[in-house]
């Protein structure tokens, strides 16, 4: 599923014009993009969390040569499914 198809959902379910659902699942994303770069975590019942945590350091190889490269500490954001999520086989 990509964003067109979500946006495509929110039209069939709303009945509002295609214009106005783009703008809403934009200002979704958008606000879940400030949120996460602020580190905020983001809770969403029944679906799952989304949180920043940190990336330790290391050292890893290049695949070409072999040769090792620093890794520098960083960021990542997870994602934890919900009950309701796991539970869908």
């Amino acid at each position: 599923m990509i964003k067109l198809d979500i946006i495509n959902e929110v039209v069939a379910k709303t009945g509002i014009t295609k214009t106005k659902a783009e703008i809403a699942v934009e200002t979704v994303f958008e606000s879940m993009k400030r949120s996460l770069t602020k580190g905020d975590r983001i809770e969403l019942r029944g679906f799952g969390v989304f949180n920043v945590k940190p990336r330790k350091t290391g050292i890893g190889r290049n695949p070409r040569t072999g040769a090792e490269v620093s890794i520098p500490p960083g960021k990542a954001v997870r994602f934890k499914p919900g009950k309701e999520l796991q539970a869908i086989e």
